[in-house]
């Protein structure tokens, strides 16, 4: 006699049938959640040494929490960088002014240069005529 035995699945209960008690996505959901209010810090330090000297030491922090979580615990970096800021350049109207006096201090530079070459070279002109005329040509 040969009885085959098949693993018997777990059936849920007449009255839970058709209803999903929890999904997978809830779960992430709810995970995503936790973390961002409460917040997760991953820490660690990677070592390359050869012959006992260490070659490079690189300490890894990581902060993963929410925006207003990160203000709470006062981190807020992200609000004075310019490079991080929706206005750009423009939130720092002081580096917007330096840029601009710097920029008006190079132009008012650049024509006083023009202004003196302009003065001095028809007498480089005429120097380099002469220097050409007095030079001995080379024998044939």
């Amino acid at each position: 006699m040969s009885q085959s035995i098949s693993p018997r699945l777990p059936t849920a209960p007449a009255q839970t049938r058709g209803t999903v008690t929890a999904r997978r996505g809830d779960n992430l959901a709810d995970l995503l959640e936790r973390v961002l209010d409460k917040g997760i810090v991953v820490a660690g330090d990677v070592t390359v040494s050869l012959a006992s000297v260490e070659l490079l030491g690189i300490k890894i922090r990581l902060l993963i929490t929410s925006v207003d979580k990160a203000r709470e615990i006062g981190i807020n970096w992200w609000q004075h960088d310019p490079a991080l800021t929706s206005n750009g350049p423009a939130a720092h109207p002081t580096a917007v002014e330096k840029h601009d006096g710097e920029m008006k201090r190079l132009q008012e530079r650049l024509d006083r240069l023009d202004q003196k070459l302009e003065q001095i070279l028809p007498a480089l002109e005429a120097r380099g005529r002469r220097r050409l005329r007095s030079r001995p040509r080379p024998p044939s």
